[in-house]
């Protein structure tokens, strides 16, 4: 029951009215009888300041952030995490609330912390260790935007051998490679990465152990698009993971399966994402079982 007690965590976008967070997070809240709830906020772009400022205002604990705000939210908080600052992205704000600070004790206020994290990456990384070792792999990613850039950044600090990022203009897979190239070798991490166009996705899947599509094809409503990749460029060693999760078998699954490869369905990184974000705020382990029920639920699946 909502009371005078109850805190306050939320996900802020816009829109926001289809997100699928609350359900997933609520039913985690519930699970382990924490007086919390978990709200969606409609919030412009020119009032993104504004949020920052009264979710501190009102002791909001936690809030995840979806499009359009991911990259424009940085500007208003105090620290970024290393990975979502390589990405230039995040996902994910902590509220780290300092009540023992005498100052703001006799001012009867407290030194409010905001701290950014990008948790997409992570829930690609840990849905696809449900499967298998990432660790000395070689990994393809096709799509160069904003969640091949999360996925990329993540993985190549997972310890894999080998990345190759694919797409359609081969310039923008270039860029993405580039910048993980300068930034991997700041933090002192050596693999190869590789871009090239897709004509080139047949021969780069033959010795690839995972294959991760981070583009938008086959999504609902767009069901009956050309899967990116055909069973016969697949093969049965190949873990398989389509990020898109409307539907859950999208054109690119279906093809997997019919390779008898391994696959990962793209619901997986949507609660892996919450599931670290839920952490983070918490300081806790999440009740993963009970969450994914919630977002299956949710999504009718």
């Amino acid at each position: 029951m909502v009371d005078g007690k109850t805190k306050i965590l939320g996900v802020i976008g816009d829109p926001i009215e289809h997100t699928f967070s609350p359900a997933m997070h609520n039913a985690g809240l519930d699970a382990l009888n924490l007086n919390y709830i978990y709200l969606p906020f409609h919030v412009k772009p020119d009032r993104l300041k504004e949020c920052i400022e009264g979710a501190k205002a009102i002791g909001i604990q936690g809030l995840n952030v979806t499009i359009p705000h991911k990259t424009n939210v940085m500007k208003h908080l105090d620290e970024i995490d290393q990975v979502a600052s390589m990405i230039g992205a995040i996902n994910t704000i902590q509220f780290i609330y300092d009540e023992n600070n005498e100052s703001s004790n006799q001012n009867n206020t407290f030194n409010v912390k905001t701290r950014g994290f990008n948790t997409d990456g992570y829930g690609c990384v840990r849905a696809i260790e449900e499967k298998t070792s990432i660790n000395n792999k070689k990994v393809t990613i096709t799509g160069a935007g904003g969640a091949a850039r999360a996925v990329a950044f993540q993985i190549a600090n997972s310890g894999i051998d080998e990345l190759s990022i694919l797409n359609r203009n081969a310039g923008k897979a270039e860029s993405l490679a580039n910048d993980l190239r300068t930034n991997l070798e700041t933090i002192g991490i050596d693999i190869g990465i590789n871009a090239y166009g897709m004509d080139d996705l047949k021969r780069e899947l033959s010795d690839s152990d995972i294959f991760i599509d981070t583009t938008p094809i086959g999504m609902y409503p767009n069901v009956n698009d050309k899967p990116i990749a055909n069973a016969d460029m697949l093969h049965e060693d190949l873990v398989v993971n389509d990020i898109v999760y409307t539907p859950m078998e999208t054109s690119l699954i279906k093809e997997a399966l019919k390779a008898n490869a391994e696959v990962v369905y793209g619901y997986k990184m949507l609660l892996y994402q919450g599931i670290r974000s839920f952490e983070i705020w918490l300081g806790r382990e999440a009740p993963v079982d009970v969450m994914e029920n919630a977002l299956l639920d949710v999504l009718g699946i």
